[in-house]
């Protein structure tokens, strides 16, 4: 298809940026564009108007080819990530291939995107999927097809007004030295050197990367498009919107895609892959698939020609909110605002559109921009491009195998970064769909990170995208929290902890506690918008003002409170409320079956076990950690003890994952047809963790059953009474010490609860939050999944090889990619995470996650290492190297440890001081 370049919105400023009045535009292009003003922020919107391509054949209804009858996969959306998957798909040696574009490739909102790459991310996986779509524009598609893809590398400048953002880039900086990225921390007179039409009187610094760029959207997507049919086994259709997917139920009742329908035939396909863009819900609701995503306008306007901006490197101007792109000898200026406007009503018949731009939305950018270039006051405006995007809850992609049907991908929600973001995730999308998994950790872009709850909850969606949006270009700082989508669900302590100064994290709908103030209650109160679309803005909000304080890069200001938190476990006992955790059974006449294949350590013990292990994927990366009880069948049935037949295993899961978990277990179940079910009782228990060297002495107090070590053994598990309740104890541990959980009927968790704070209350007991748990885990070596172990880690690498079964012939999910590999050994090391590792000069890894132990007084981190030679990374290898981390550009040194530094045999655990 022809690579199609559009001057869209035609308008024109006289002399400033001030009043825009309309020129007048050539017939063709002519529309009336009636505007409308906001009541709220459900009701603003502006009315579309479409461009219709006469060229080609476009608008008359017949598709540019016929539909087979049959494919591999078909991949639904011709915009940057089908155009991006269709290619990958055809390179991995997929046979048959069909992309589906209901008008023409880009046509829905991928031709108006600015097209910006930016190298640095403040993730490791974002920044080796950028790497890759990067090669794929400037040297895999020039070289297989002789074609240039408009890939411009005119570097990349990101602006600091304040320290705290050039901390981040030096954070970001030290990262990029990680995987090879060239980027330098330039100051004010340096940058003005290299900008010299940069206003620089507010400048803190930059951070200067050479080869970022630009990419065309049409030239790119043309140009996969003739590379993947070149491979022979890909058909690329357009003008063939899809009208409905047929979905069947096998033998098992699994939901599976079996057909997608157009109106020029049926294409019988087990997989579908949904990249509509904007339009993936309404391609979702063909399938029964819920997706989590809203559409907004998005817009930036192109100046007149600008004397010396020819060669500039793009701007990235994230306390102004707003990004300068080089277009030839002009700018695009554009940028993320507190007020967007949403698409109320998508409509299906939208392509080559745009809206009227909303100037008073938008003006907010042109005053930022000003300051940052002022030469931009005199200068014109030649076009504004104002289109649909689609934005997702925490602002990344949806992307996976949707829960609710097998066969049905999803690679959409793309926060406007579907082109910089497309190659790497084409990549991983495309072995996701051929092998089962990506070849990388791409848990934070997976639909399944996301609760069954929340995909369909609007006002959730709503809320949650608005603020994402709004808060695009803030500093990343580690311990921030959302305002918006709060109070989704809260376990049945929440009040109680609310009222003794519980400062709550949000965890994937969940309210779960963080840390305790001593200054009384601070609620979340209901989403204001900042303020947007006619909100009052909420005044002297205390949880606001609180998490204000931790918008620094130093310790926060109630750091000594944490630190009271974790002392306080260390030396008497605390109270931590884990109700959140997902509590799911398995159960039934093949339940141990599953369970030997499902979990690396063996699980099939007597009932009372309660055993820590992990569950792997083919290739033996850790798709979670979890606590496993056998249990014996309930007599009448209750949430602490289910009926059923054959065999029954209680799984304890961290909560923010639970959704993961719960589809992971489900496709294993699923693929090898086993007899079990898989129940969920997360809202139905609350979970109770006391912990601290006086726990047995106060727990005695409360329940009916000797807390010996000979009566009550570590991992083990018994149904006792608590305060007249029937309660399921547990001796477990996740910060280090001796104790038990308290698995507890919601109805009666402020009854025990109160119970244990009233016999702990002469023995110095306090409650205790997720914060604390950090810090005291960090301290004592247990792992925190999907920071300290991910997917793409191994049990071996981890230091998690005692959780495998390797010495019973017992197979289980991964064993093999497990005893094929030779074990490698984490290094702990300190800072905040996502510092680079240094040993001898050279650079090895990067940190992982990091927090200050209190009882070693010393800060803790974890990272994984590699051997710049290529060989396995021994203990000699470990052992023998000197360390430095990199904090913000600034090295420091660090002591490398195989081992916990505290309490590294366990002892406290078992009660042994």
């Amino acid at each position: 298809p022809a690579a199609i370049v559009f001057s869209q919105d035609m308008w024109y400023m006289s002399c400033a940026w001030r009043a825009a009045a309309p020129r007048r535009l050539p017939a063709p292009w002519r529309s009336p564009r009636p505007r409308s003003s906001a009541t709220g922020p459900t009701a603003r919107k502006n009315v579309p108007y479409e461009k219709t391509l006469q060229d080609n054949g476009s608008g008359s209804g017949e598709p540019s080819r016929p539909p087979p009858r049959a494919a591999e996969v078909v991949v639904v959306g011709g915009g940057s990530l089908g155009c991006q998957t269709t290619y990958h798909l055809a390179k991995q040696g997929v046979s048959s291939v069909v992309l589906l574009e209901r008008d023409r490739l880009t046509s829905g909102t991928t031709w108006h995107t600015a097209g910006l790459l930016w190298q640095l991310r403040p993730s490791d996986v974002e920044v080796e999927l950028l790497a890759h779509t990067r090669d794929v524009v400037s040297r895999e598609l020039p070289a297989e097809t002789g074609l240039h893809t408009g890939w411009v590398q005119n570097g990349g400048l990101f602006i600091a007004s304040n320290k705290q953002r050039l901390d981040e880039y030096k954070r970001l900086m030290s990262l990029g030295k990680v995987y090879g990225v060239e980027s330098y921390v330039l100051t004010p007179s340096q940058t003005k050197d290299l900008y010299p039409l940069m206003n620089i009187e507010d400048l803190y610094g930059t951070l200067y990367v050479p080869k970022d760029g630009t990419m065309d959207p049409a030239g790119t997507c043309s140009t996969l498009a003739r590379a993947a049919a070149a491979r022979g086994a890909t058909v690329i259709i357009e003008n063939c919107p899809v009208s409905g997917i047929q979905v069947r139920a096998d033998d098992f009742g699994v939901k599976r895609v079996y057909a997608v329908e157009t109106a020029h035939g049926t294409i019988q396909t087990p997989c579908v892959v949904n990249c509509a863009g904007v339009w993936a819900p309404a391609l979702g609701r063909l399938a029964g698939v819920h997706v989590p995503l809203v559409g907004m306008h998005h817009a930036y306007v192109v100046t007149e020609r600008i004397e010396g901006i020819q060669n500039m490197p793009n701007v990235r101007d994230h306390d102004a909110s707003i990004y300068l792109r080089l277009q030839g000898d002009a700018l695009s200026v554009g940028g993320y605002e507190s007020n967007p406007i949403f698409w109320e009503e998508v409509s299906e018949k939208f392509a080559f559109g745009l809206f009227d731009l909303d100037w008073d939305v938008f003006m907010q950018h042109i005053e930022g921009a000003i300051n940052r270039v002022p030469v931009l006051e005199k200068t014109g405006i030649k076009s504004t491009v104002c289109g649909p995007e689609s934005f997702t809850a925490d602002h990344k992609p949806l992307m996976g195998e949707a829960p609710e049907v097998r066969g049905f991908f999803l690679g959409c929600g793309f926060n406007s970064a579907g082109m910089m973001l497309g190659g790497g995730c084409g990549r991983e999308l495309a072995h996701w769909i051929i092998h089962g998994r990506p070849e990388k950790d791409m848990y934070g872009y997976d639909i399944r990170r996301f609760h069954c709850s929340l995909t369909n909850n609007n006002r959730w969606i709503r809320e949650r995208s608005h603020e994402s949006y709004a808060k695009n270009y803030s500093v990343v700082f580690p311990h921030d929290e959302p305002l918006a989508g709060r109070n989704v669900r809260k376990d049945p302590l929440h009040e109680e902890l609310l009222r003794q100064g519980c400062v709550f994290q949000e965890r994937h709908g969940w309210e779960r506690p963080g840390w305790f103030s001593p200054r009384g209650a601070a609620p979340v109160l209901d989403y204001d918008y900042y303020g947007a679309y006619g909100q009052e803005r909420h005044r002297d909000y205390t949880y606001n003002r609180l998490l204000g304080d931790e918008y620094t890069f130093d310790f926060p200001p109630h750091h000594d409170i944490i630190k009271t938190e974790c002392l306080t476990c260390r030396n008497a006992l605390a109270l931590f409320d884990m109700s959140y955790f997902g509590k799911f059974y398995l159960v039934g006449p093949e339940a141990t079956k599953a369970a030997n294949w499902l979990f690396t350590a063996d699980v099939s013990k007597a009932p009372g076990s309660t055993v820590y292990t992990c569950m792997l994927n083919k290739r033996g990366g850790v798709e979670s950690d979890l606590t496993v009880s056998r249990i014996s069948p309930g007599a009448p049935a209750s949430p602490l003890a289910p009926t059923f037949e054959g065999d029954g295993y209680y799984l304890a899961i961290g909560g923010a994952v639970a959704q993961h978990n719960w589809s992971h277990i489900t496709t294993v179940l699923q693929d090898m047809k086993l007899q079990c079910k898989l129940l969920d009782c997360s809202e139905e228990l609350g979970m109770m963790s006391i912990q601290g060297p006086l726990s047995r002495v106060v727990l005695q107090e409360v329940l009916d059953t000797d807390l010996s070590n000979e009566a009550f053994p570590f991992s083990t598990h018994k149904l006792v009474m608590a305060a007249g309740c029937t309660v399921r104890a547990m001796r477990l541990s996740f910060v280090g010490e001796l104790g038990w959980e308290l698995h507890v009927p919601r109805a009666d968790c402020v009854k025990v609860y109160q119970a244990v704070m009233q016999a702990g209350a002469r023995h110095g007991i306090a409650n205790a939050g997720y914060r604390a748990i950090d810090s005291l885990s960090i301290e004592k070596g247990y792992r925190h999944w999907h920071a300290d172990l991910r997917p793409d880690d191994t049990p071996l690498e981890a230091g998690l090889a005692f959780t495998c079964k390797l010495k019973s012939s017992i197979p289980f999910l991964g064993r093999e990619a497990v005893e094929a590999q030779k074990a490698k050994v984490p290094l702990g090391v300190p800072m905040f995470g996502l510092e680079a590792v240094w040993r001898d000069g050279e650079v090895v890894g990067h940190i992982r996650r990091a927090d200050f132990g209190f009882t070693i007084d010393k800060t803790i981190a974890y990272g994984y290492i590699r051997d710049p030679a290529g060989g396995p990374v021994s203990l000699d290898f470990v052992r023998s190297g000197s360390y430095q981390l990199e904090r913000m550009g600034v090295p420091y040194p660090a002591q490398a440890h195989t081992r916990s530094p505290f309490d590294p045999d366990n002892q406290r655990v078992k009660g042994f001081y």
